[in-house]
């Protein structure tokens, strides 16, 4: 996939982290890695303020952060990720009880949320930020992902869509995104949203 930049050309970004409260203002969870109770997975769906909002409402979600990975630049802002000169994808974390929630389930909302066959975008969205992902963590995650895609796909296609365009890959380092994005919605009721799937059911978990 070309992001149009490489570690050569991206920015620097910085040697401090953003700080974060760290305690998730809706589930009053804790948002920081490593997570002691349950798994974690990462996903990139277009805007992560939907995102994160679709993966905190599911019954077995122990908390959720959004952030940037798949990039180059260390503990970039969110204006330097926007420029498209870091790399990175929005991207929201997620930690689940897989007792409660398989994440084969979490893949199924994830494919269903947006749709996966725009490439640099969502919607009206544009930007490499904006582009699909799926970062696993371990072999399991990546073959659960690798063969839903596979089958989504499949169906996309019968159904008139194009190829997905999905970046599956092993995650890398997670960097928190700045405070007043976490569980931006909750916070902004009235916010923007341009999450929005394709209306083709997936059979996925």
């Amino acid at each position: 996939m070309d992001l149009g930049v490489n570690k050569t050309t991206a920015l620097a970004g910085h040697e401090q982290a953003i700080q974060i409260s760290g305690t998730h203002a809706v589930l009053g969870s804790n948002m920081m890695l490593p997570f002691d109770d349950g798994q974690t997975a990462i996903f990139a769906l277009g805007c992560f303020w939907g995102a994160e909002r679709i993966f905190w409402k599911l019954d077995g979600v122990l908390t959720t952060a959004v952030g940037y990975t798949a990039g180059y630049s260390k503990n970039p802002t969110y204006e330097e990720v926007c420029s498209g000169r870091t790399g990175h994808t929005e991207a929201v974390l997620v930690g689940f009880d897989p007792t409660k929630i398989s994440y084969a389930e979490l893949l199924h909302v994830f494919w269903e949320a947006h749709d996966p066959t725009q490439g640099m975008r969502q919607g009206n969205d544009r930007g490499t930020q904006y582009r699909s992902g799926i970062y696993t963590f371990g072999a399991d995650q990546a073959s659960a992902a690798a063969e839903s895609k596979e089958r989504y796909e499949a169906i996309l296609e019968a159904s008139g869509h194009g190829r997905i365009t999905t970046e599956i890959a092993q995650a890398s380092e997670f960097f928190y995104a700045e405070e007043y994005h976490q569980q931006y919605l909750h916070k902004n009721p009235s916010g923007y949203c341009g999450i929005g799937g394709t209306g083709v059911s997936c059979p996925v978990g």
